[in-house]
């Protein structure tokens, strides 16, 4: 059975995240509690990974979507096992917070990029334009949400540092930024976007992230890891190895998101076939006993 929590803020979205589920005592050794944010490629292979746990390895999964903060918050606070998509470079403020109830489970995926990205026909490269071109943009950068490390990276990092005072951060959601872009690009409008790689939209439009002055360099290459609850492997050292050996390459991935997002079945449906036309990735997931 799958049971599925969205939490809409942090503010009531961490109440609610503490109430899904119970204590991690009296949790079974076969059950699976994964927060994951509603972005492209974790919602992909957290999916997946409900269907390998569920139909591979016999686990009852319950997956709850949540904003960064409260997603972190809840698994620190020990009420779910794991947080799936952790950007190191983005989410350190939290990891420092929780350093003594959090425990990395190694990298799901390597070679992440960040930043601020256009549609390829925008005439502009660089984010030192930004300002002198803002009335083509609305005067604003179509961002995520607002708890996202990248949004705030943007907020008080690069807009100070590039100084755009004639531009302003929108926070919205992944599904409502793409939509936004889609919009954009269907009318060959000027739209600037908070965008990271993985993600299924530089496959669906052609997209380029603006190049940062070589003096500015606000955002780095790096990896999504997954963050579990500090006693984890004590609990349920099945679920623990499990995650740790969970791994997707760039072209694993990138097939995974773009037959999501491509299809009109629900996302645990594409999982379970891509689970099964994948068996020779899933099974290296699985512990050996």
């Amino acid at each position: 059975m799958k049971k599925i929590t969205w939490i809409l803020t942090a503010a009531l979205g961490l109440t609610a995240l503490l109430m899904t589920s119970c204590s991690p005592a009296a949790d079974s050794q076969k059950e699976a509690n994964l927060v994951y944010v509603n972005w492209a490629e974790g919602v992909a292979y957290t999916h997946l990974a409900e269907a390998v746990l569920r139909d591979k390895m016999g686990y009852e999964v319950e997956l709850t979507a949540a904003d960064v903060a409260p997603g972190y918050t809840a698994v620190a606070q020990g009420s779910h096992d794991a947080f799936m998509e952790c950007w190191r470079g983005l989410h350190q403020d939290y990891l420092d917070r929780y350093s003594e109830d959090l425990v990395s489970l190694g990298n799901v995926y390597e070679g992440t990029q960040t930043g601020l990205a256009v549609p390829a026909y925008v005439t502009i490269d660089k984010i030192s334009e930004l300002n002198a071109n803002a009335d083509k943009f609305g005067g604003k950068i179509t961002g995520i949400d607002a708890g996202a490390g990248m949004m705030k990276k943007t907020e008080n990092e690069l807009i100070p540092e590039y100084g755009l005072d004639n531009i302003k951060l929108m926070a919205s959601s992944g599904p409502a930024m793409t939509a936004a872009l889609a919009d954009a690009v269907k009318n060959k409008e000027w739209i600037v976007v908070t965008a990271w790689r993985p993600h299924w939209l530089f496959g669906r439009w052609d997209m380029k992230f603006l190049k940062q002055d070589e003096d500015k360099m606000i955002w780095k290459t790096g990896d999504i890891e997954i963050i579990g609850r500090s006693n984890l492997e004590t609990d349920k050292p099945e679920l623990a190895q499990f995650l740790k050996n969970m791994y997707l390459t760039d072209a694993e991935l990138s097939d995974l998101m773009v037959k999501v997002n491509e299809s009109d079945e629900d996302v645990t449906v594409v999982a379970e076939k891509w689970m099964q036309e994948n068996e020779d990735v899933i099974s290296d997931w699985i512990p050996q006993s």
